[in-house]
């Protein structure tokens, strides 16, 4: 689960910074935070199985 979030797991909600720029994952009940690239440029690219998320690419790019 993503930290420093605050979670209300009776009501199975999180809540979220709508300040920072994140991308976020919901799977099986959790919430995933998907890193960013390392230098701000770049592709999170998610690969899906049977209607759940299941692994993904981190691609780093820059700028000229």
């Amino acid at each position: 689960m993503a930290k420093d979030l605050k979670t209300d797991t009776e009501k199975m909600t999180t809540e979220i910074d709508l300040m920072e720029n994140a991308t976020y994952i919901v799977k099986d009940g959790k919430l995933v935070k998907i890193p960013t690239p390392p230098n701000g440029f770049g592709k999170q690219l998610i690969s899906w199985n049977d209607g759940k998320p299941c692994h993904g690419v981190l691609e780093q790019s820059f700028k000229i």
